[in-house]
């Protein structure tokens, strides 16, 4: 089977900014309980998509760019931001080479993207980029698969579409990206979890798979069409009713810029 290629998050942009639940605020009150403070800082947010961290932390009163190379989905974030009253920097470019100017920043973060990422090159212009004794936050908000819930059938659909998808199975944990900021030679290395449920109606559900890597960003439209009239109907026979609580996990990892 041909490698598959890289996903395109741009061809889910409406869908993306509509359906994909933001980071729960409680993960502000988290990071600043362990001295990750985003209020008066500057802050530069990779991957920023359609801004779901960066909004979050502009409007705990950051001061905030957002990075992303997907020009659409920056255009969606625009929009979120104008609704919520917030203004966010926006930038068209890498996480490897963000072409903003170094030792400027108090905290870097990298929410639900890093796995896209060139590792070792996203990880030293995380460190070009933070003053001494900045934060870096790698931050992760992960629907959970469990025997029998309406994730793990939502999963079993995916790879019978894309059988290439490989994320399934998750657990919401991501012990590779310590060592990362470990060989990058960050400091003070401490990572946090909660769980929680996220109500979506079967229409946003559906909604917010369409947005991911291994459908909207990877099928083509006859095929994501496909998939959407698949899943419709397996909420309506396996999982009916008008709301579906989706077991979710915040998970973070932070670490300073010694």
């Amino acid at each position: 089977m041909a490698e598959q290629a890289r996903p395109d998050f741009g061809r889910t942009a409406d869908d993306y900014a509509r359906h994909r639940a933001g980071f729960p605020p409680e993960l502000v009150t988290r990071l600043a309980e362990r001295g990750v403070a985003v209020d008066g800082r500057d802050v530069v947010d990779l991957g920023t998509g359609t801004g779901t961290l960066a909004r979050l932390f502009a409007l705990a009163g950051g001061r905030v760019t957002g990075v992303d190379p997907a020009a659409p989905l920056l255009q969606q974030a625009e929009a979120l931001d104008r609704e919520a009253g917030v203004n966010v920097t926006h930038r068209v470019a890498t996480a490897e080479d963000t072409g903003l100017a170094g030792g400027g920043y108090d905290v870097v973060s990298a929410g639900q993207c890093w796995h896209w990422f060139d590792a070792p090159r996203a990880a030293a212009e995380v460190r070009r980029l933070l003053r001494p004794g900045g934060r870096v936050v790698i931050a992760h908000f992960d629907w959970l698969p469990l025997p029998g819930n309406a994730v793990a059938a939502t999963e079993e659909l995916i790879t019978e579409f894309n059988p290439d998808w490989a994320y399934g199975g998750g657990t919401g944990l991501y012990p590779r990206w310590l060592t990362d900021l470990a060989v990058a030679g960050f400091g003070g290395i401490e990572t946090f979890s909660f769980d929680l449920d996220v109500p979506y109606t079967p229409e946003a559900w559906t909604g917010r798979i369409r947005a991911s890597a291994g459908v909207g960003a990877s099928l083509a439209e006859a095929e994501v069409d496909r998939f959407t009239d698949a899943l419709e109907s397996v909420l309506r026979t396996r999982f009916p009713g008008d709301v579906l609580e989706i077991l979710h996990r915040t998970w973070a990892v932070t670490a300073v810029r010694r």
